[in-house]
């Protein structure tokens, strides 16, 4: 199942974060500004590719009050990076404490096109960034897919989809968008943990532009 629904006129999508941030048992020790722009990151995402544009966000807090303003901060510099503004709101859970850092993020966007179709069999597909997860994702930040070039690709003429990669992997992703395998360098199985490379079906003559926008993040020829 995708984290993104289609309801009442609006483009719906979510993520989780746990184990990740600022306490002493967290799994991976990272800045909530930087768990707050991740979490953001995979929902904004999702709300995207399935033809929203997001305005609004709402903010599941359960690492104490201190962490809501970076957390928040991490979540609109995410939007900021791929061209839009967010109304935040939500909740912090300030009546127990826990031992390890969590947060939930709802993305809501409202319809702004048709979330693309890859029939035909003159369509490519491509990825753009490397699956990483975990402490990954800080050590090789230059591997990650920049929210720009999502950004950018997204909008380009003869992209027909483009499909975040989650934790199941970039194999998982390209039969849930193509019906088909595929092989490339990378390890197709691996957690792509907070969306961290994308899928791109495209016509053959975007091919150039969107090797221009990604540079040496760009890998070719997944379908067999």
């Amino acid at each position: 199942m995708r984290d993104v629904i289609r309801t009442n006129g609006l483009i719906i999508a979510a993520d989780n974060s746990g184990a990740i941030g600022e306490k002493e048992h967290d799994a991976v020790r990272a800045p909530y500004e930087v768990v707050g722009y991740f979490s953001a990151r995979v929902a904004l995402m999702e709300c995207i590719a399935a033809g929203g544009e997001p305005f609004a966000a709402v903010l599941h807090n359960f690492s104490g009050d201190a962490a809501w303003k970076p957390l928040k901060e991490g979540a609109q510099r995410a939007a900021a990076e791929l061209g839009c503004a967010l109304e935040v709101t939500g909740s912090t859970e300030s009546n127990f404490s826990m031992l390890q850092s969590a947060a939930g993020m709802v993305i809501i966007g409202l319809p702004a096109r048709e979330a693309g179709c890859v029939e035909g069999s003159e369509v490519q597909y491509g990825v753009v960034g490397r699956p990483l997860v975990g402490n990954e994702v800080l050590e090789c930040a230059e591997d990650v897919a920049p929210l720009a070039v999502f950004h950018e690709i997204v909008k380009m003429e003869g992209v027909r989809a483009v499909l975040p990669v989650g934790s199941k992997g970039i194999a998982y992703e390209l039969e849930q968008l193509s019906g088909k395998k595929g092989r490339c360098e990378l390890d197709m199985k691996k957690s792509a943990g907070p969306s961290t490379c994308f899928l791109v079906a495209f016509e053959e003559g975007a091919a150039q532009r969107i090797e221009e926008a990604a540079g040496r993040l760009y890998r070719l020829r997944l379908v067999e």
